[in-house]
This record gives structure tokens, C-alpha cells and sequence, in this order.
């Protein structure tokens, strides 16, 4: 018998609402554990708020996404290798195997010229986390295309040891998520669950209301051998009350255990 694949609720799924807010949330719905995005939220970036809201509502953190994103170069330093070695360290206090990182932006030069390399070496001073690398997408505006990221949006082009797999952005590169999939392999370590359109935008859609595959991703999992976790990360900053955003990340939820072949608590 397979062991049950952990679902996670990533914090960034109940912005405009904090991080503190995501641990209720997954506490009353029944995730497995979280994925702590590290961003301006002081609370994020704090190993000891994060361990008391953990022991206080009963669900681990399972996975720490790096201050990778435009809004965070400044969190902790504007060293991006001293972003990603503290979020090392925050998950390997905090007893979570995941540690979620994006390709380079283009004018990160000196981080981009030695990152494979980099990050191997971080990698083998915590051998008991995982890095895997993120597909993204190339940006559209006004009519044009250009890729932020060196060497470019798709890691398995150059080759890590894993990677995460978000289907969100399968649908903005407009990139079949099943061939991803099968070109990530064994090292498929991590998965963003999310919905999209393809019209070129990352949408963060609840599962189901898009176009990606996502139910087929979810149910080939098992034999694909993977023994990584599944992070719902989806956007409900539109949501018009507390209760809509709970119903969105409800839904998501139960289409990730459906699709996972595991029970989910609304339908116990």
C-alpha cells in the first residue's frame, strides 16, 4: 500500500490575509501541514512564531518556499544566497523536508553564473532537505515576450537533482504539464497545485476551474513513484468574504484528495 501524499496549503493562498491566517484556515479544513511562503510578512520569516503557530493549531510546516519573488529580494538580505541558505535553516528547524526555489532573474548575474553549482553545495550541507527547482513562465506585455529568468523558465532544460512542478505556470508558458512531468522524472519532488486558462498570465486558478490537467497530474503521481508533497497554491485575494476564501480553499482541497485517491474531511 502507498503512503498517503501530504496536501499542504501554501500561505499564499489566503493573501490579502497573513500567515497566522493560513494555519487556522488549514487547521479547520483539514490540510496535512503547510508551505510557508517567505515574504514581507514579519511572521514568515520568524522560525519561532512559526513553531508556536504549529504546536498551537496542530499542523507542520512541511515545506518553506524561498524569498524568490520580485517583492521579496530584501527579505533577510539582498544576498540571494543568504535568502536561500536561511530558508535551509528555517526548514531544518522547523522538521520540513522542502525547500521551494526559482531559476535566477536575469540581472542576478553573479547568483545565476554559479547557481547549479550553489546550490549542489547547500543541498550537501542539508542532505536530509530537498531544493527543487520551479518551472515558471515567460512574461506577455503589450503584444511582447521575454523571459526573466537565466538560464531560462524551464529547469529541466538544464538539469537539477528536483524539482516542483506548478501547473499554473505550465498554463501561462502554455507547456503540456503531463510531458513536463515525464521529462522531470524521478526527481519530481513537489507539486504547486494550481489551475489556469493558457492565456498567457499566471492565474492560480482552484483546481477544476481551468484548463490544466490537473485531476490526470494528481492521479499519476502513484505511479510515477513520487514521495514529495502537494502544495495547493491557489489565488483568492478576489474572494469577497472570510467564507468564500474557506469555500475556495475547501474545494481545492477536496479535488487534490479525490484525484490523490485519499478521503478527504468534508466528504468523511
Amino acid at each position: 500500500m502507498t503512503s498517503r501524499v501530504p496536501v499542504l496549503l501554501s500561505t499564499s493562498s489566503v493573501f490579502p490575509e497573513r500567515t497566522a491566517a493560513a494555519f487556522q484556515l488549514a487547521a479547520a479544513l483539514g490540510y496535512d501541514g503547510l508551505e510557508v511562503m517567505v515574504w514581507t510578512d514579519a511572521v514568515s520569516q520568524d522560525v519561532g512564531a512559526l513553531r508556536g503557530l504549529a504546536e498551537h493549531y496542530g499542523v507542520p510546516v512541511l515545506s518553506v518556499h524561498a524569498p524568490c519573488l520580485l517583492v521579496t529580494q530584501r527579505v533577510w538580505s539582498p544576498d540571494p544566497w543568504e535568502r536561500l541558505r536561511r530558508s535551509a535553516e528555517m526548514a531544518a528547524e522547523l522538521g520540513a523536508p522542502t525547500v521551494v526555489v526559482h531559476p535566477p532573474f536575469t540581472w542576478q548575474r553573479d547568483y545565476a553564473r554559479n547557481f547549479a553549482d550553489g546550490l549542489a553545495a547547500i543541498a550537501a550541507e542539508y542532505p536530509d532537505l530537498s531544493f527543487p527547482v520551479e518551472n515558471m513562465y515567460p512574461v506577455r506585455m503589450a503584444g511582447r515576450q521575454f523571459v526573466p529568468y537565466v538560464p531560462g523558465w524551464d529547469p529541466t532544460e538544464t538539469g537539477y537533482a528536483s524539482y516542483t512542478l506548478d501547473l499554473s505556470h505550465c498554463a501561462a508558458s502554455h507547456t503540456d504539464a503531463m510531458a513536463m512531468a515525464d521529462r522531470m522524472g524521478a526527481s519530481l519532488a513537489h507539486v504547486h497545485l494550481g489551475d489556469g486558462t493558457g492565456e498567457g498570465r499566471d492565474e492560480h486558478l482552484v483546481p477544476g476551474r481551468g484548463t490544466q490537467p490537473c485531476g490526470e497530474l494528481l492521479s499519476s503521481l502513484a505511479g510515477r513513484g513520487f514521495t514529495g508533497s502537494v502544495a495547493v497554491e491557489v489565488t483568492t485575494r478576489g474572494a469577497k468574504s472570510r467564507a468564500v476564501r474557506e469555500a475556495d480553499l475547501r474545494e481545492a482541497l477536496a479535488f487534490a484528495r479525490q484525484h490523490l485517491g485519499t478521503p478527504s474531511p468534508i466528504d468523511a
